[in-house]
């Protein structure tokens, strides 16, 4: 499974088989920061909320999908791009980022996808919104030369208690409006990510 560069690489290995031990057992070797993934505070934030500490209640709820135009690699994202879509965010849990770049995934192109101005996360703090996700590998830019890491979104959103939900993938299949939608980490004490679910529903209107 590709990875942000450097991170540890993903192997699963049979530990058991049913035919030899009556049973069967995987080994899973993988980083927090792994496929769909959510990033606690902690990730770059020192003494920064672990996945453990975040409150669930805020990872399940409504979520707004930002539709974006297809654009090429390392294309940056700004608030005027993006408010148009933002308005009456008062029943909203959460933020999506569609930008259809999930397609690239596994290829070296998914390494030069379009990222989003800090700007971005500091308008939906000031809307009362927390929690933040991409179909990107990262809602920054991903350099390649193996300088220092900037960070701006990320040091924005988390450093103001938010959570940032990475690689999500299939949100052109979410086409309607309002999904309720759920991103729950495994609860990984002191951790500064987890491997998430990220599923959206349909919600059913009450009969009568």
């Amino acid at each position: 499974m590709q990875v942000f560069p450097g991170d540890p690489e993903v192997t699963i290995t049979v530990a058991a088989e049913i035919a030899a031990d009556g049973f069967q057992v995987a080994e899973v070797h993988a980083g927090t920061h792994t496929g769909t993934h959510l990033d606690a505070p902690l990730h770059t934030v020192p003494g920064g909320a672990s996945v453990d500490q975040i409150d669930l209640s805020r990872l399940v709820g409504v979520a707004r999908i930002v539709r974006l135009p297809v654009v090429d690699a390392g294309h940056v994202f700004v608030w005027s791009d993006v408010e148009a879509q933002l308005g009456d965010l008062d029943a909203v849990a959460m933020v999506l980022f569609h930008t259809g770049w999930s397609q690239h995934f596994g290829t070296e192109q998914y390494l030069r996808h379009p990222a989003f101005d800090a700007d971005i996360a500091r308008g939906l703090l000031d809307r009362g919104v927390s929690v933040v996700g991409v179909d990107t590998l990262n809602p920054d830019p991903t350099d390649l030369s193996g300088a220092e890491v900037d960070l701006p979104f990320h040091s924005e959103l988390l450093g103001a208690d938010g959570v940032i939900v990475e690689n999500l993938t299939n949100l052109g299949s979410v086409d309607w409006a309002d999904p309720w939608v759920s991103v729950l980490p495994l609860p990984l004490t002191g951790m500064d990510g987890s491997p998430v679910r990220a599923v959206a529903m349909q919600q059913s209107t009450p009969a009568g």
